[in-house]
């Protein structure tokens, strides 16, 4: 598909440091207090938090500390998923831009359609990312732990069937140079303590792959983004792996409105191919 022109920050200075050696410290300082197990399997996809880095970036490092065990060597596509906050759309839009700009330099950009093809869903909406923070914060912190680079295919969702998206996706999700991205984070403004019950259940909705519950009980604003990731991984048998829950209150904020914040990592069983993923449908 036709793209072109560059995507030029919007919310650096205020959800990051407009700085990059600023940047780039903290994100370093986060990445170092992530304490991250070991994950049996080949890494498939992770769902990171989008708030101000001083609210969210602790819980995103978990995430990102996965993806920085990555092959150093290998240049990977990224599957961007985030929700749109900025106007209401119908479906997913595609990006009108072939490269992102970060105050830690310029990322390439691909549209998802020229890997999987037309689909009805998928829209060029360009206002859509423009302004987008949900995509944008996730892209500093890719920068830093994918030194051989990337190519990034950005989707911002709206309303629909997630399991219809996953149609078009599944093969190229399951490819072993493509790791998927989901940006979200948990419940809004609730008491700490209600915070926490309410993203218990979908915590474990998401770690269980449970869809049905998800739909009916989950609490996040990248919902739509979570439940296609929940199908993809129920149908390529992907595991999920629980890395870190905390909410505003625990990193920078007061307790009496809170916002939920989780990571976690997707991964694929040793031994099994992409080839096989796709049959197992």
């Amino acid at each position: 598909m036709e793209n072109g022109g560059v995507r030029e920050p919007a919310v650096a200075d205020m959800f990051y440091p407009g700085n990059s050696d600023a940047l780039k410290q903290m994100i370093l300082e986060y990445l170092e207090k992530a304490e991250v197990g070991k994950v049996p399997g080949r890494l498939k996809a992770v769902i990171v938090p989008h708030a101000g880095y001083i609210y969210s970036g602790p819980v995103a490092a978990y995430s990102y500390k996965l993806i920085k065990k990555l092959d150093q060597e290998r240049r990977w596509k990224i599957l961007l998923l985030g929700p749109v906050h900025q106007i209401p759309i119908s479906g997913a839009a595609a990006p009108a831009f072939s490269q992102w700009k970060t105050p830690l330099g310029v990322v390439d950009v691909r549209d998802v359609r020229d890997e999987i093809g037309e689909s009805d869903l998928i829209s060029d909406i360009p206002e859509a990312g423009v302004n987008e923070h949900s995509l944008e914060v996730q892209v500093p912190f890719l920068q830093m732990v994918l030194k051989g680079g990337f190519d990034l295919y950005p989707l911002v969702l709206g309303n629909f069937r997630a399991e219809l998206l996953v149609e078009g996706l599944a093969d190229f999700c399951a490819r072993d140079d493509v790791i998927t991205v989901v940006s979200s984070d948990l419940s809004h403004y609730l008491p700490y303590d209600d915070a926490k019950k309410v993203d218990k259940v979908t915590c474990e909705a998401v770690c269980g792959l449970d869809v049905g519950k998800m739909e009916r009980e989950g609490d996040a604003c990248g919902k739509a983004g979570i439940l296609t990731l929940l199908h993809l991984a129920k149908r390529l048998e992907w595991k999920c792996k629980m890395l870190d829950y905390r909410n505003s209150g625990d990193t920078a904020g007061d307790k009496s409105r809170v916002v939920g914040y989780g990571a976690w990592g997707f991964v694929r069983a040793h031994g099994a191919s992409a080839s096989k993923a796709k049959n197992l449908a």
